[in-house]
Parts: structure tokens; C-alpha cells; sequence
């Protein structure tokens, strides 16, 4: 056998472009330090993508290991339902729900690529994190997208937004699974750096969970799925480990091309094989490809694998062994598989028209060997491709302008002070593109395909049906106020927490667990790892205190376009269960005659709120102060509450006048409120912990009672009815004056 390894051994002066695939001078000396002599280019192509900032951590995951001790921690209170069945460092979270039952959930980003070619790079951002949740043994039940852009008005957005929605749209709706909500923010930060997060829920019973590992001795390797073409070489994860340039998009050719049909016959025909019970291990490939899904499968199982790279399915024959292992094309996965079971795998693989090839084998070497046409070309431990890449400890240190930013408070801005000001800025807010109706987005993604979907936006979460026989159901949700973690990322992290919390229980679900989506910018600035560092130690004191673990996520770094960075905008998604979907708590009132009732305490916060930022184009001051206890106290409140009242929606951005408006125009149903105190700040703070209900009038004293054994502070608003918003001695707006202002602004911006 011809040896390359063996000639790099011989030849330790040849010069590699180590440089131009991302990685730094010490980390090239570490990897020859690892082989003991310099790495062929086969394997120096695996390095530079494992040991990438999207793949690796490197920069990251000194703050992230708390997350694991969170869980830990968590793990000893012995919840009856929420344990984690799998948790950081696998595919996805899994979280026990009861009944059997588990559901895997997880987020991540698919940011870059979505700016160089929207349409491809948001589509294969759903492939991927759906590939996530079927390798944990699951099947794929619903997916969200949390996005981000800059300014609606921009001739940017307007390039990279539609192909984005359709993307998300086209790959999901074509998958056959619902699209049951998420976010679209614009903010001028996220001009030239869009972010795409995509969120995937799975579900399976507990005995079908799945891990990523080779073991057995023996075992065959079989890649099947999509051929292998020169689509994605180097794609996400390089395209996430840098910096764009101002002007503009480059590394075109980098992103993955999604083909979601095949997709949907690999799930079908995974399912299949693991309801076959003919998989003993299994990882599909996304960032990195094969180089990510061979290293990580031998280093988490015996330690060994040997891989025939010629025998890999290609869409271009002119791939060279690097570009191979370097691929990112989508819609492939690998199975590691006994040997009595490889005909009955390759059958069914068949049946379902998927390609399925015998690659290599798991063996006892403790080295991951990979051969090319008889040729030798790569031989590694396979951890340190995998686990063992570098690991920075980043300067990070607070900014001298953070004093000056938390000192400019908004809440000494003009502020309407008649009736009709009020009005007026009613009307501006609701137009705003980030408090506006999103249908223009929505519209395109289809929300109720399985029939399961119980709850979809606009609603406050999302939620799905898991069991149609006992109406067991789950509730996902997810949240960020970048303004907020840019004032203070430590509290802007755990709002954005308890956002998605509030979010989950005021369906009438109770918060089990959360996935996040970090999305900061370049981890050079010490700012930015001040910011990084202390979003993260703030989601940990946050799940601590309200007692549920972090089942795994993703970091985004590089996150800005030249010098300026993006919003730290520390994504959360909250999941969790509730034992009858059939009893769940709408959104909206829907009928007139009903109690509208206020759940929590209002306080002058006006420090980085939509007014702020709408009216004035102001960002500065300190964020709402948080209570997590009373924020836990507030859930166990919607929980108990559930048939009791008939809506609950929570009050975030925009405050109770943003709620108001979106409950009475989801049914077309008026509502006439007396706001205690200034109408301003009743109005328009966005103060968290608050809850706007309403009941049937003879359930009134029922909630009163129930507020005052929970310690809830509750506020009698008013009443539902007619076909106006009343804000009692101050202003009203027919409901059609609403709508019209609420529904204009995606259409006239986007067409």
C-alpha cells in the first residue's frame, strides 16, 4: 500500500497551506506535536474544520463546561418528569416527559451562510439541526426559526429576508413538518449579518434513544443518504469562524445545497431501520461532514475505524480525498451497524430509493485510518480531531463605554402626555416592523401539516400533540431582547430566559428544559467575550434558580460585518409539557363580556423598549429588573389556572398597549381598559413578570383568590367587547384603524 501518511513522516519541511484553511501558527505546531511529524493533507484538511471555532468551541467552551454542571446539579433533585436522558455533547437534548415518552429538542445557527446565499443557506439550516433530532432516534414533529435582520428599510434586507423566509419555508413545508413559531427582529446591528436560527422538536419513546458512537469491533460503517459534491467544502464550518468583510459577501461556493425530498425518504427510511433495531450507532453529517461524523463516532465508541474513502457515493468525480472529507453536502448520514444486520439495512435503505455504501469498519486500533485507492491518507487519534482541539482562554474584560451606555436611560426621554399622543404612539408602535404582524413570514411556512399542531404563532409558543391517545403535548418557545443584553448581557440572557419560560406557561405547560442559540460577535474583542461570558454565566444562575438544565445548543461567533458587531443576542428556547393539549390556555380572548385582569407588578421601565427605540432611536440605560422566583411563582399560577381562564398572554416588547392590541385583534374582539397610575408607563413599560388574562365574568373572584394564595400582584383592567380599543379617560382606536396599521408594514416593505 502506498503510505502518504508515511511520506509526510519523510518529507517534515513541505509546505502546507495551514494558513489559508483558518487555522493559527500554534495550532498547525499542535497538530504536528499530536502526529509526531507533519499532517498529510488529508489530514490537515480534517483539522482545520474540527478544530474551527464552529466545530471546536475553541473560544467558547471555557464558559460553556458551567452548563454541564448545571446539569449535574439539577440532575440530583430527581424531578419526576424533565430528567435528561441525554444531554451537551450529543446530537440533541433529551428530555424525559412522562408516559414513556421523551422529546428531543435543540437550536442552532445558521447564520453566514444565510447571508451569502440566503435561500440555500437558511433551507439547508433547517436540514441540518432536522438531522440533529432524527440521529437521537427521534422523529422530526415541528421546527421554528428565530431571525434576525437588519433594517426593514435597507436594500440588504430586502436581498437577503425573502430568500431567507423562502428557504426556511421551502424545506420545512416540504419535509412535511410544521412551523409553529419563532422571531423576526430587525435591528441595524444585523445589517450585513443576518442571523438564522432554527429550532427542531423531536419525539420517541425512551427505549428508541439513539447515541452517536462506534463500538463493537467489526461493526461496518455504511454512509447513506445523498452523494458527496463539492457543495459546502469548507462551508459552515469556516464560513462561521471569521469575520465578513464590509463589502460584502464572498466564499459563495462555500454553502451546502438542500434537497429536502431527500431528506424526508432518509427519515422515513431511519425510522424504519431503528424501529428494525439494526443500528448500533449513528451521526449525521453537517458541518465538517465526514471528517466530523467519522471522528466524533470513533472517538465517542471503542476508539478505532477504519474508513475506504473511494467507496464514498460523488456527485463530481473529480473531488479530490480532502475535499471529500471536507464536504458539507447535506442529506447524508452514517450508521455503524453489526454485521448480520448490514443486508437487512441496505434493504430497507433500498426500499426507500436512499444510495447506502459499506464504508469501513470499526476496529481495535485506537486510530482513526482512512484509505484512499489503496493509499493511506489519513492515520489519527481520532479524539484529538473530534474533542481535543484547542482551547482559548479569550481575554474578556468589561468595556470603558458600558458605564456611559447604562448611565443614558431612557427613562428621562420626552414622553407623550395627552390622550391623543398616547394614541398616536399606539399607532406608530404597532406599525414598527419589530411589533408588527408577521404573516407576510408566516404565511409562507405551513403551520398545521400532521394534524398535531395545537398552538402556532401568533400564539405566545408554540405546541405540538405528542401522544393522540392520552393528549400529551409539549410547548417550545424562544425569546431574545438584544437591546437588553447589550445594556446588560448577564440580566439580558436571563430575560430572554424568562421571556421563553412566561412564554411556555402561559399556554398552560410547565418549562422543563431549554436549548440556546449564542449568537455574538468576534471573539478577538474582549468586549465581546465580556459580553459571551457573562450571558452565559447568567443563563446558568437564571436555569438554576428556576430549576431546569441546558440540554445542549450552539455558539455563533464572528458575528459582525468590519468593526460592528451585532446585538448580543443570546437566543432561548424553553420546552415544555403539558398532560392536555385539549385544555391548553389560548393567546386571545375570543368572546365579549370577559374580566381582563393584569398578573404582575409594573414598574417606570423604559431602558431599551421598542418605544425607545421606535420613537427615539435610543439604546442606553439599565434593563427591567428581574425576579426568576416570582417569575416561577407566575407559571405555577398559569398552571393552576388552566380552565379557569381563557386567555393568557404574556407582556414583553411593547408592553400592555402591544398585548392589548394583538389579543383583541387575533378574534376581532374590542376590549375597554382603566390603566392604573401614569398611562404612559402602564402602557408602554416593559416590565417582565406580567401576565394580561381574561375570564368569564362569574370566574372573577376564583382568579382573585387564586392571585393572593400565589403572592401575585392582580390588577382589574377592564372588560372585552365591541369592535374598539378603550383605554378609559385617554384614547380609543377602532379595531380597524388597528389592523390596518399592524398588517401594512411587511406587505409594503417587501411587496
Amino acid at each position: 500500500m502506498l503510505d502518504t501518511v508515511a511520506v509526510a513522516a519523510e518529507d517534515p519541511h513541505h509546505d502546507q497551506p495551514w494558513a489559508d484553511l483558518g487555522l493559527k501558527s500554534d495550532e498547525y505546531a499542535r497538530i504536528r506535536e499530536i502526529l509526531g511529524r507533519r499532517p498529510t493533507s488529508s489530514e490537515l484538511a480534517m483539522y482545520s474544520v474540527m478544530w474551527s471555532e464552529h466545530c471546536s468551541y475553541k473560544s467558547s467552551k471555557v464558559h460553556l463546561k458551567q452548563f454541564s454542571e448545571l446539569a449535574d446539579v439539577l440532575a440530583r433533585q430527581e424531578a419526576p418528569t424533565g430528567r435528561l436522558l441525554a444531554g451537551i455533547g450529543e446530537n440533541a437534548g433529551v428530555v424525559d416527559i412522562g408516559h414513556g415518552y421523551a422529546v428531543t429538542f435543540k437550536i442552532e445557527s445558521h447564520n453566514h451562510p444565510s447571508y451569502v446565499e440566503p435561500y440555500q443557506g437558511a433551507a439547508t439550516g433547517v436540514g441540518g439541526i432536522v438531522r440533529d433530532i432524527l440521529a437521537m432516534g427521534a422523529r422530526p414533529v415541528a421546527v421554528m426559526d428565530p431571525l434576525r435582520f437588519g433594517p426593514l428599510d435597507a436594500e440588504d434586507t430586502h436581498r437577503v429576508l425573502p430568500g431567507i423566509v423562502a428557504g426556511v419555508g421551502g424545506y420545512g413545508n416540504c419535509l412535511g413538518l410544521p412551523n409553529i413559531g419563532g422571531e423576526a427582529v430587525f435591528d441595524e446591528t444585523y445589517l450585513g449579518n443576518p442571523l438564522v436560527n432554527a429550532l427542531c422538536v423531536g419525539v420517541l419513546r425512551h427505549e428508541d434513544l439513539h447515541l452517536a458512537k462506534a463500538s463493537g469491533v467489526g461493526n461496518q460503517v455504511i454512509l447513506y443518504g445523498a452523494r458527496t459534491g463539492g457543495d459546502g467544502i469548507g462551508g459552515v464550518s469556516v464560513l462561521a469562524s471569521e469575520t465578513f468583510d464590509a463589502d460584502g459577501p464572498a466564499k459563495r461556493p462555500s454553502v451546502q445545497v438542500g434537497d429536502p425530498f431527500m431528506e424526508k425518504l432518509l427519515i422515513e427510511c431511519t425510522l424504519e431501520i431503528f424501529a428494525a433495531g439494526l443500528v448500533a450507532g449513528i451521526q449525521d453529517l453537517g458541518g465538517a461532514g465526514l471528517s466530523c461524523a467519522t471522528s466524533e463516532l470513533a472517538s465517542a465508541g471503542d476508539g478505532g475505524m477504519h474508513v475506504e474513502l473511494d467507496r464514498v457515493p460523488l456527485r463530481d468525480s473529480t473531488l479530490a480525498p480532502e475535499e471529500i472529507l471536507m464536504s458539507e453536502s447535506q442529506e447524508r448520514m452514517m450508521a455503524v451497524v453489526e454485521p448480520g444486520d448490514v443486508d437487512a439495512f441496505l434493504a430497507i435503505c433500498a426500499k426507500w430509493d436512499v444510495e447506502a455504501v459499506v464504508v469501513g469498519e470499526v476496529t481495535d486500533t485506537g486510530r482513526l485510518q482512512i484509505d484512499w485507492h489503496g493509499e493511506r491518507v489519513v492515520d489519527v487519534p481520532p479524539r484529538s480531531v473530534a474533542h481535543d482541539g484547542p482551547t482559548y482562554h479569550r481575554p474578556f474584560q468589561r468595556p470603558a463605554w458600558q458605564d456611559d451606555l447604562q448611565a443614558d436611560a431612557a427613562e428621562s426621554l420626552p414622553r407623550p402626555g395627552s390622550g391623543e399622543e398616547l394614541r398616536k404612539t399606539l399607532l406608530t408602535l404597532v406599525a414598527s416592523p419589530n411589533l408588527c404582524d408577521k404573516s407576510w413570514i408566516t404565511d409562507q411556512y405551513d403551520r398545521y401539516v400532521r394534524g398535531n399542531t395545537v398552538l402556532a404563532q401568533p400564539s405566545d409558543s408554540g405546541m405540538v400533540r405528542v401522544d393522540e391517545e392520552s393528549n400529551l403535548g409539549v410547548s417550545v418557545a424562544t425569546d431574545c431582547n438584544g437591546r437588553f443584553a447589550l445594556l446588560d448581557p448577564y440580566a439580558g440572557a436571563q430575560l430572554a430566559l424568562a421571556e421563553a419560560y412566561r412564554n411556555v406557561a402561559t399556554g398552560g405547560a410547565t418549562p422543563l428544559a431549554i436549548s440556546d442559540c449564542l449568537n455574538f460577535g468576534s471573539p478577538e474583542d474582549p468586549a465581546v467575550m465580556w459580553q459571551f461570558a457573562e450571558a452565559c454565566r447568567g443563563l446558568k444562575d437564571g436555569c438554576l434558580e428556576l430549576g431546569i438544565p441546558v440540554t445542549g445548543g450552539n455558539v455563533s461567533l464572528y458575528n459582525q460585518t468590519g468593526e460592528t458587531a451585532i446585538l448580543p443576542t443570546p437566543v432561548v428556547a424553553v420546552l415544555g409539557v403539558i398532560e392536555d393539549v385539549t385544555r391548553r390556555t389560548p393567546s386571545a380572548w375570543s368572546t365579549g363580556g370577559e374580566r381582563v385582569f393584569l398578573l404582575g407588578e409594573t414598574r417606570e421601565e423604559l431602558s431599551g423598549s421598542e418605544w425607545a427605540h421606535v420613537v427615539h432611536g435610543h439604546l442606553g440605560g439599565l434593563p427591567p429588573l428581574l425576579d426568576l422566583e416570582a417569575e416561577r411563582t407566575l407559571a405555577e399560577l398559569l398552571h393552576e389556572a388552566v380552565g379557569l381562564i381563557s386567555s393568557a398572554h404574556d407582556l414583553s416588547d411593547g408592553g400592555l398597549a402591544q398585548a392589548l392590541v394583538e389579543g383583541a385583534l387575533r378574534h376581532g374582539v374590542g376590549v375597554a381598559v382603566e390603566v392604573p397610575g401614569d398611562p404612559f408607563v402602564g402602557l408602554f413599560s416593559e416590565s417582565p413578570g406580567r401576565v394580561v388574562v381574561t375570564v368569564p365574568d362569574g370566574d372573577a373572584e376564583r382568579l382573585v383568590e387564586l392571585a393572593e394564595s400565589h403572592g401575585v400582584e392582580l390588577t382589574a383592567l377592564g372588560v372585552t367587547g365591541g369592535d374598539t380599543l378603550v383605554v378609559e379617560g385617554q384614547f380609543e382606536v377602532p379595531l380597524e384603524d388597528l389592523r390596518a396599521a399592524w398588517t401594512a408594514t411587511l406587505p409594503a416593505a417587501l411587496g
